[in-house]
């Protein structure tokens, strides 16, 4: 090729070549930065069991919770025409009649607009 063919732009398959390879280049860069930035973020097998302990413990303290305000409950006094009286009005079961009841400590009235409402 002449010197003339190459100052009119005949030979651009060259710097064709050159700008893919550039290009191609600056996309491994890239993707080199972002595969670096995801390994430091990884979370290690340390990072897994303190946060499986966390919830753990976390799900221990509500199980806890629960039977405590279980027990609570459990000691409320209730009539049992209290309950005939929910279980006819309301069509629920007994379980939940029940329960409402002692949710509102025997109060009727109370249980009676909370199923209402």
């Amino acid at each position: 090729m002449t010197d003339a063919e190459e100052l009119n732009g005949v030979d651009d398959g060259s710097d064709k070549k050159q700008k893919k390879v550039s290009k191609h280049d600056s996309g491994a860069a890239d993707l080199e930065r972002v595969t670096d930035y995801a390994e430091e973020k990884e979370i290690t097998s340390k990072g897994i069991t303190d946060a499986a302990n966390k919830f753990e413990s976390k799900r221990n303290k509500e199980n806890e919770e629960k039977l405590a305000k279980e027990r609570e409950l459990q000691k409320v006094h209730v009539k049992k025409e209290d309950i005939e009286l929910i279980i006819k009005e309301m069509e629920i079961s007994r379980s939940k009649a029940e329960e409402t009841l002692r949710v509102h400590r025997g109060d009727v009235v109370a249980a009676l607009e909370a199923l209402t409402n």
